[in-house]
C-alpha cells in the first residue's frame, strides 16, 4: 500500500465508493483497507464522530492515535482533527438499538500499519511526501503518512535563514522532504537539500538586473537579502532597513568561486505575504549527499546522509 498524509485519499473515487454504503464499508473491513473521511464532532468522551454519508462512524478515544491508550499522546490529537480528514480502518459494522448501522473505526491501527510497513523502513536520504500540520518557532511538524508527524527543524527548512517557519509554510501545505535521521523510530526531516544548489539558484539571476528580495538580517557590514529560499546576497549598508521588509535590489556581481552575490538596495517597503508552495530542483526519491557549493569554490557546503542509522 502507498501510505500518504491524511487528506490525500478523501477525494479519490476509490475512497468515496468505499464509504458510500454499509456493504462497501463491510468489504473495506474485510480487506483491511485504509480509508478517509471528515471528522464532524469530538464528543465529551473524546470519541471522534466521522461522516460516512449518513452512516454513523465512531473512532473511540483510545483508537484515535498511537499513544493515546498509553498516555504518551495528549487528547488534543483527537480534538484537533475536528472538521479535518482522518484516516482509519473499519474494525466492525454493528447496529444500534434502532437497527441503524454504526461503523467502528480505528485511526490507531492505520497508523500502526503505516509505521510498520512504511515509516520503519525509511532511511536517511529518502525523500517523502508530507503535509504541514502545525508550526512552532523551532520548526514545522509534517504528516508523512496516516497522521504520523515528523519534525522539520527551522535550520533545515532552507539555506536562507528565517525567523519562523511561517515564512516558508502554511498549515495544510503539501511539501516534499528528505529524511535526515531515524533515531529511536523518530523521523527528523530536512528540506533545504531539495531547493537547489547555489549554482542552480544563481542561474536565475544576472548582473545588471533589479530583482525582488526579502531582507533577512541587517549587520554592521551589510544587509543580507534573500533572492530565493536557497540563495541570499549581501547588500551595502543602508539606513532605515529592517529584517522582514520586501526589497528591490540591483545585482552588482555574482561570484561563484566565493558564493557571493553583491547587491545594492534600491528600495524597501512593508508587505504582508503568504508563502507560495516550494519549487523543487531535486525530484528523485533518494539522495546520498547534497553539495550546495559550486565546484572550485573556496569552501564546501554539503549534507551527507549516512546509511548506518
Amino acid at each position: 500500500m502507498n501510505y500518504v498524509p491524511e487528506g490525500w485519499l478523501i477525494d479519490t473515487q476509490e475512497n468515496k465508493n468505499a464509504i458510500l454504503t454499509p456493504g462497501a464499508l463491510l468489504d473495506a473491513c474485510r480487506e483491511g483497507r485504509i480509508l478517509e473521511a471528515r471528522a464532524l464532532i469530538c464528543d465529551s468522551a473524546h470519541n471522534l464522530i466521522v461522516d460516512l454519508h449518513g452512516i454513523r462512524g465512531i473512532i473511540p478515544r483510545e483508537e484515535g492515535a498511537i499513544g493515546i491508550r498509553e498516555g504518551t499522546v495528549r487528547d488534543i490529537a483527537m480534538i484537533s482533527r475536528v472538521n479535518r480528514p482522518v484516516c482509519f480502518v473499519v474494525t466492525e459494522i454493528t447496529r444500534d438499538e434502532n437497527g441503524t448501522p454504526i461503523a467502528l473505526l480505528s485511526r490507531r491501527k492505520a497508523q500502526e500499519r503505516c509505521m510498520e510497513e512504511f515509516i520503519s523502513h525509511l532511511r536517511p536520504g529518502d525523500v517523502v511526501d508530507a503535509r504541514i500540520t502545525h508550526l512552532e518557532s523551532f520548526g514545522a511538524f509534517a504528516d508523512i503518512g496516516c497522521g504520523v508527524a515528523s519534525l522539520l527543524p527551522i535550520d533545515s527548512i532552507s539555506v536562507s535563514r528565517i525567523d519562523h517557519p511561517r515564512e516558508r509554510f502554511t498549515v495544510g501545505m503539501d511539501i516534499r522532504a528528505v529524511v535526515k535521521s531515524t533515531e529511536n523510530r523518530r523521523i527528523t526531516l530536512s528540506h533545504k537539500e531539495l531547493l537547489g544548489t547555489w549554482e542552480e539558484n544563481a542561474a536565475a539571476f544576472a548582473p545588471g538586473e533589479t530583482v525582488a528580495g526579502i531582507v533577512r538580517s541587517v549587520e554592521p557590514y551589510g544587509i543580507f537579502v534573500e533572492l530565493a529560499p536557497n540563495l541570499a546576497g549581501l547588500a551595502e549598508p543602508k539606513d532605515g532597513v529592517s529584517p522582514g521588509q520586501q526589497a528591490s535590489v540591483f545585482i552588482k556581481s555574482i561570484v561563484p568561486s566565493r558564493m557571493k552575490i553583491k547587491l545594492i538596495i534600491i528600495e524597501t517597503f512593508e508587505y504582508d505575504y503568504r508563502p507560495d508552495p516550494p519549487t523543487y530542483f531535486f525530484t528523485e526519491r533518494h539522495m546520498d549527499r547534497f553539495t550546495y557549493s559550486p565546484a572550485g569554490c573556496d569552501r564546501t557546503v554539503e549534507s551527507l546522509f549516512p546509511q548506518g542509522e
